[in-house]
């Protein structure tokens, strides 16, 4: 048997294939890689995947030629708000081709953008009942909004032209606003874990801050994609500051659109939204500043008024107290009088008794003491010595002094002896 090339093997199969698949085929598959090349033909991969281990069952390779690419990615993209990009599921209509070089391949030549959408909202749709599921799907819209709402900490690129204007918007404003980026991608693949990021770094000074906007504003809206992820939606919606967003798009509402607590067309929506709420407290404080001010200017005429009238009737109470001090005085400095002229009286009276107390006092006392002379007088003359002497005693001298003792004397002394009538003197033997 004569071999084959290569070639004619691949042309036999170009042939059997011509042959068999002359038709078109309308196919659902999953765009895994979109490429656009310069020469205006778009060469895509098309997938499908076990629903149930999410593994690959197919796969091949296709084409959409420049004629047919630019009339379907405008209707697509017209449709569903989005470009031809890797992770959507289409519906396309395809002819077979084989290629001798090139290989197996799948010309695209038509698109139905109603599946696309279909499977979308689909997906958006399991996103939402998962987070229903967990508990978590509206608690960023139960938070409240702080009063006022001034701190805010912004999640964008720092090269957006929707965070300039969001910038430019709250800074031409008369009321204060504190901002801080917390630079994010903001399309691509990058999107949901650099937002992610972005949500940890504004959790660690959270006190710091009143809110968190989300901003994209312009861009592909075929870059939206990457905000319709169950993590991201999952983190926004169980964030525990309000999230408002601003990701610029009006056609579709996005996964995290849905979970924020206010959802914003643009980034400048999202400035006159924060303008808008501090006017409004303005105009709140500027209520209670007017209420106040009239609430006071009443309280004080009120108590103008009562302060008057207990000013009148303190003055009134004062007149008949010093009415009645007054009187109280002049009777007490007549009972003063009177009592002190009463004690005069009696003091008087006492002074005048004074000297006949006194005379009759000394009398008493004169008598009292000649009287105790008299006494004394006949007390000193009974213990006198010439009384002694007459009653028979005598007293014995020695050198002048009366001996009491025998052994007061010896032998030779010379010594006296007193009788009431003479003296004898002696010597001691």
């Amino acid at each position: 048997m004569q071999p084959l090339s290569l070639y004619e093997l691949n042309n036999l199969v170009r042939g059997t294939l011509e042959a068999t698949c002359c038709q078109s085929y309308w196919i659902t598959a999953e765009l895994s890689e979109v490429r656009l090349a310069s020469n205006g033909h778009c060469y895509v991969e098309f997938v499908e995947k076990n629903p149930r281990s999410n593994a690959l069952v197919a796969k091949a390779r296709g084409n959409i030629w420049r004629s047919t690419y630019s009339l379907i990615a405008l209707n697509f993209e017209r449709e569903t708000g989005q470009r031809l990009a890797p992770g959507l599921k289409v519906l396309v209509e395809v002819q077979v081709s084989f290629h001798e070089l090139y290989g197996y391949a799948l010309n695209v030549t038509d698109i139905d953008p109603t599946y696309t959408i279909g499977d979308l909202a689909q997906r958006r749709k399991e996103i939402l009942a998962q987070l229903d599921a967990d508990g978590v799907l509206t608690l960023n819209k139960e938070l409240q909004l702080p009063r006022p709402l001034s701190r805010i900490a912004v999640i964008s690129s720092s090269t957006a032209a929707g965070y300039g204007d969001f910038r430019n918007q709250l800074e031409n404003t008369p009321f204060l606003f504190t901002t801080k980026l917390f630079p994010a991608t903001m399309q691509g693949d990058k999107v949901e874990e650099s937002i992610i990021a972005a949500l940890d770094a504004i959790a660690l000074e959270l006190e710091s801050w009143d809110a968190v906007v989300i901003i994209r504003g312009g861009g592909a809206v075929s870059d939206l994609n990457g905000f319709d992820t169950y993590l991201l939606a999952a983190n926004v919606a169980q964030f525990p500051l309000p999230v408002l967003t601003g990701i610029g798009h009006e056609r579709d509402d996005t996964v995290i659109d849905m979970v924020a607590h206010t959802r914003l067309k643009t980034p400048t929506a999202v400035a006159a939204f924060l303008i808008e709420r501090q006017r409004d407290e303005a105009d709140h404080l500027y209520d209670l500043e007017s209420r106040l001010t009239l609430s006071t200017e009443r309280r004080l005429d009120v108590e103008l008024a009562r302060f008057e009238q207990q000013a009148r009737r303190f003055q009134n109470a004062a007149t008949q107290y010093v009415g009645k001090e007054r009187e109280y005085l002049l009777r007490l400095a007549t009972r003063i009088e009177v009592k002190a002229r009463e004690y005069l009286q009696q003091q008087q009276f006492q002074l005048n008794q004074i000297p006949l107390r006194l005379q009759k006092s000394t009398e008493q006392t004169l008598a009292k003491e000649q009287l105790r002379l008299s006494y004394l007088e006949k007390s000193i003359a009974l213990a006198g010595p010439e009384r002694i002497l007459k009653l028979g005693f005598s007293i014995t001298l020695h050198q002048g002094k009366a001996v009491t003792q025998a052994d007061q004397l010896q032998p030779g002394d010379h010594i006296i002896t007193q009788f009431s009538q003479g003296e004898i003197e002696s010597i001691v033997e």
